[in-house]
């Protein structure tokens, strides 16, 4: 099989840890007969230093065509003098996902069993949490109407709009039915419907779209409990349905439960076989170069594509299960207490790959 795909490393660490993931997709084609066909293009700050925007419309083409992207890390400090949409992630990141239609975002929240100790929860805590988050990618209030009011008397006002359809509701709570349905059946809806109006007409259409599924247990509640309870008993939630700030915000607390943010991987889907796959973390300027980089997210992030995109099962089986040997035989970074640098952790999977 031929895989071909868009890779966009991006910035900082982005380039470093797509190269690890990258010897470990190719020790998996070779393992398994297939071929790796990549198109490689630029996207957020390296693209603005390259060729002045930060999502060339090469970028965009090759992402549509391939159906399948592969993405390091966007943003950093050295564009942050940038305004609006001149920045890499408004810029780059939230149009190609937009551009893409890619509307819903996956991200899971299993520890690691090496990893527990490395959480400041306890152990006890830990045990058996399985859980994943759908974020609604594509709407909201990073999407909506912004700016700047200069009418007030030497003051300024600003503004960012949230709002919500019921068709976007509607796509994304059935993709989270549809996930829960294969996972232990149960929806966890969060909003902020006891102040936000956005917030109800989310609350009724889940609800409705809830009904289409009766051997699914839905439960709402408000963000800021769910924010309370993601660290006081995680083990009792399955699928949790947000929309795209709230959704934002969890993820990253529920990082704080896998030890670290350097192995979270991340999905980002359309319809069909469309999406990209990305770490949750960011770019890490401070580190860029030292080689302390780790990519274990980066590297399960591939292994999510093969398996999504290509429906690939056992070739991303393989790759997963080579980074669990890493883990537990401690042939990692520094963040997870190992010795090895961002390459020869790259490369140590890729070796471990169908063993």
């Amino acid at each position: 099989m031929n895989i071909n795909f868009t890779y966009l490393p991006g910035d900082g660490i982005g380039p470093e840890i797509g190269l690890a993931a990258l010897v470990v997709l190719n020790t998996t084609a070779n393992v398994f007969g297939h071929t790796l066909d990549i198109e490689e293009h630029l996207i957020g700050g390296a693209a603005i230093d390259a060729l002045g925007t930060p999502l060339p419309i090469e970028t965009l083409a090759s992402a549509k065509h391939t159906g399948a992207v592969l993405l390091g890390a966007v943003g950093g400090p050295r564009w942050d003098h940038l305004k609006g949409a001149e920045r890499p992630e408004l810029g780059g990141l939230l149009p190609l996902r937009q551009k893409l239609d890619l509307f819903a975002n996956i991200r899971p929240a299993k520890p690691f069993t090496t990893l527990i100790n490395s959480s400041p929860l306890k152990p006890e805590v830990l045990k058996d949490v399985d859980f994943v988050v759908v974020r609604e990618l594509t709407g909201g209030i990073y999407f909506g109407a912004k700016g700047r009011d200069n009418s007030q008397e030497n003051k300024q006002s600003a503004y960012d709009e949230c709002r919500y359809s019921e068709a976007e509701i509607e796509r994304i709570a059935v993709r989270a039915f549809e996930l829960a349905r294969t996972r232990r059946k149960q929806v966890t809806s969060v909003d902020k419907s006891n102040v936000l109006e956005t917030s109800r007409l989310w609350r009724e259409v889940v609800t409705r779209i809830g009904g289409n599924y009766p051997d699914v247990k839905l439960e709402h509640t408000l963000v800021d409990a769910m924010a309370m309870h993601m660290l006081t008993r995680p083990r009792d939630f399955d699928v949790i349905l947000t929309e795209n700030m709230f959704g934002d915000i969890l993820t990253d607390e529920a990082s704080v439960l896998c030890g670290s943010m350097g192995v979270i991987p991340s999905a980002s889907l359309g319809t069909g076989n469309m999406g990209m796959y990305e770490p949750i973390h960011g770019s890490a300027p401070d580190i860029v170069g030292t080689g302390k980089a780790n990519p274990t997210a980066m590297i399960l992030s591939a292994a999510w594509m093969l398996r999504t995109s290509f429906d690939l099962c056992a070739e991303a089986l393989a790759i997963e299960n080579a980074v669990e040997q890493a883990l537990e035989a401690g042939q990692v970074t520094g963040d997870l207490g190992g010795s090895l640098s961002t390459d020869q952790m790259g490369k140590w999977v890729a070796d471990h790959v169908g063993r």
